[in-house]
């Protein structure tokens, strides 16, 4: 089970490397990256961990996600 989780976080890091450098190509703003990054982890991640682990987030986990969406949202749009 470590092998394949290896090679997918192996990969997963090269496409992140990738798009960071190609989206500060095209945009100049690398923060602007980090947003999005942050914002598609904000994403990703829950959905990974229901599927994976079958485990529903508690009141205080589904409180931080919102605030850190929330922030996400108003780094991108400020």
């Amino acid at each position: 089970m470590l092998l394949p989780m290896f090679v997918l976080i192996s990969v997963g890091g090269v496409l992140l490397v990738f798009g960071y450098a190609l989206g500060y190509m095209h945009l100049k703003n690398i923060w602007i990256i980090v947003a999005i990054s942050v914002g598609a982890i904000l994403v990703v991640e829950p959905v990974l961990a229901f599927i994976l682990f079958r485990d529903v987030p508690t009141a205080g986990s589904l409180v931080g996600l919102t605030l850190g969406a929330l922030g996400t949202v108003v780094a991108i749009f400020l």
